[in-house]
């Protein structure tokens, strides 16, 4: 096999083990980041990530954890296939002579490519997964009773394509996406390799073992995390926005109105569950892409 055939392979692979394991936790983020803020007097859905996760199970079940993921499903191959190809490709272009380990530096703008090129496949996919996690959250039993506004990922693309000004619409958030996905990716597998390496105790890490590709892909992903938090939480509010009576203008406008009514505070709701599924997360996906990757010769 060629070495984009096997990225492709082993990026997929990794790719469903982390959504496998991290996608629970996800879902809580995005609860957290899109209930509403409370009137004066009142008080918030859910008073932090454990009561979301009750509140979720009592009112859905535990299937209710695993709401928005046939979206993400359906594209885990392409999206893990990019990132990961784009980044064995851009290693290639910039290492020096074959078999020559790359730079930290290097490994930091691999990352960012691989960030940007899969930028364009994150952000509808997001959009979606949102929508569906986001619905009980957000619903106004004044207005629908209760009801689900989206039957499931088709339908809210459908709805989407209908009434949000076609394909556009499945990229509204873009620009935080881009945001979001280039550092974070470049924090990410930067902080991988300085982790195998130091772990190894030098630049060869073909021999380290499963628990220390483990836990150097947890830390990369919560190095991720917690370079980038406040641009997820601007992308998720203006992907769950109403596009007939939109709260937000754009990122910039988002992110001031977020700043003005919950403070600093409000750019890092539900970062605890992202971090807590950062780590075993992006542990199985870099422990499955590794495994795979030398598999495959």
């Amino acid at each position: 096999m060629g070495d984009v055939a096997k990225d492709l392979a082993a990026g997929t692979v990794g790719g469903a083990a982390q959504l496998v394991v991290g996608h629970p936790f996800d879902t809580i983020k995005v609860k957290l980041q899109s209930q509403p803020v409370p009137l004066p007097g009142q008080v918030a859905k859910y008073s932090g990530a454990i009561d979301a996760v009750k509140k979720t199970i009592k009112a859905e079940g535990v299937g209710g954890l695993y709401k928005g993921m046939g979206a993400p499903l359906a594209t885990v191959a392409a999206f893990n296939a990019v990132l990961f190809t784009v980044r064995g490709q851009m290693e290639s272009l910039v290492r020096s002579e074959p078999g020559v380990p790359l730079t930290i530096n290097q490994q930091f703008f691999c990352g960012a490519g691989a960030g940007l090129a899969v930028s364009f496949l994150a952000c509808p996919t997001e959009l979606v997964k949102c929508r569906l996690q986001a619905q009980s959250a957000l619903a106004d039993s004044s207005l629908t009773g209760g009801a689900p506004k989206y039957g499931g990922p088709m339908d809210v693309a459908k709805q989407v394509l209908r009434s949000e000004g076609g394909a556009r619409g499945l990229f509204k958030g873009l620009v935080p996406t881009l945001a979001r996905e280039v550092p974070g990716n470049a924090a990410m597998f930067g902080v991988y390799e300085i982790f195998k390496r130091f772990l190894a105790g030098g630049q060869d890490t073909s021999k380290l073992g499963r628990g220390s590709l483990m836990m150097a892909g947890g830390l990369a992903g919560a190095a991720f995390w917690a370079s980038v938090y406040p641009t997820d939480v601007v992308k998720s509010a203006l992907q769950v926005d109403d596009y007939k009576n939109p709260k937000y203008k754009g990122s910039i406008d988002a992110l001031k109105k977020i700043m003005k009514v919950e403070g600093v505070g409000g750019l890092y709701k539900g970062f605890g569950p992202a971090m807590g599924r950062s780590i075993p997360a992006n542990a199985a996906c870099f422990l499955a892409y590794e495994v795979t990757r030398s598999s495959l010769g």
